[in-house]
């Protein structure tokens, strides 16, 4: 078969023969790939620097898809770590990670925004207690995910979300799709008493932000949930000490590891359902796994998804 692959740490992946996909165990099963979507999770465990990778190589990319099973059944599924990812004609996945697909969903829809989304609604959903009318910020929501996390957040039941990011042209978008408010980052005072920060940015910007919010507050010893999400502007943050006494703050982070395994599993049918029905505004870019190594380093306001 067909697969792209990775030789070494920091090349980009090529398209080229590879053997066809075995199976492992009794729960897995050998399907053909539709559609599997190039997230920022997936290049950063394609080169071994995200906290989850084995770091091993050879290896076929992709995290998880939108794949037929042997039954011609539609499926959703989530790959462990392993060196036979999706950016393959064929792959195997464990049937307790995956989820039967509605007819008539758009695999190349669904590819593209199961993983984004699964981001805040698993935060919103398994980190902390769900309550009706919270102030939500989203820092980082011109990003495929926070845009899909100010949508999810209202849908949640957010009585005000701010949305916050760079580019203000981006931005201006944000209200049609939920957002109440917008922000750059160095208006921060404006969300001072929001109740739960999702935070895609991290590294300086968060830090930069997260002074000017708390010193803002009516009431700062009103709870305030800062989850850590993802790190677009950098691994670390030069967060001050005075932030974690000055005020009732706890940053907590949600992803692999913080969140089992099962829980985002859980999470799954009803989050495709939402997709598959057209809750959650899409931005998706169909291109031919041949092409990989041309749209690897692609960034934009579509996600890239590899159909085989």
């Amino acid at each position: 078969m067909r697969a792209a692959v990775i030789t070494a740490p920091g090349t980009p992946p090529l398209y080229r023969e590879h053997p066809e996909p075995v199976k492992s165990h009794e729960d897995a099963i050998v399907v053909e790939v539709l559609a599997a979507g190039l997230h920022h999770l997936t290049r950063s465990k394609a080169y071994g620097a995200h906290y989850s990778s084995a770091g091993a190589f050879p290896l076929v990319p992709g995290v998880d898809g939108v794949v037929r099973d042997e039954s011609g059944t539609l499926r959703y599924a989530v790959l462990d770590d392993t060196n036979l990812g999706t950016f393959a004609e064929r792959t195997v996945i464990d049937l307790r990670r995956s989820v039967a697909l509605p007819d008539g969903v758009d695999p190349v829809d669904i590819a593209a925004a199961m993983n984004p989304a699964m981001s805040s609604w698993v935060a919103l959903r398994r980190r902390i207690e769900p309550a009706e009318g919270q102030r939500v910020l989203v820092l980082g929501a011109t990003g495929n995910a926070g845009r899909m996390a100010v949508q999810i957040a209202k849908r949640f039941g957010a009585a005000h979300v701010i949305a916050a990011g760079r580019d203000v042209t981006r931005l201006s978008a944000l209200p049609a799709l939920g957002a109440d408010e917008t922000i750059t980052y160095d208006q921060a005072e404006r969300a001072a008493d929001v109740d739960v920060v999702l935070d895609y940015v991290w590294g300086e910007p968060s830090a930069r932000t997260m002074i000017p919010l708390l010193t803002a507050r009516a009431d700062r010893t009103s709870p305030l949930t800062w989850i850590q999400l993802g790190s677009m502007a950098g691994e670390t943050a030069p967060i001050p000490s005075a932030a974690l006494r000055a005020a009732r703050l706890s940053i907590i982070g949600s992803g692999i590891g913080s969140v089992p395994a099962r829980d985002f599993v859980a999470e799954l049918p009803e989050l495709a359902s939402v997709i598959s029905q057209g809750g959650i505004d899409v931005r998706a870019r169909a291109v031919p796994l041949a092409q990989i190594a041309e749209a690897w380093t692609t960034d934009g306001d579509e996600r890239v998804v590899f159909v085989p």
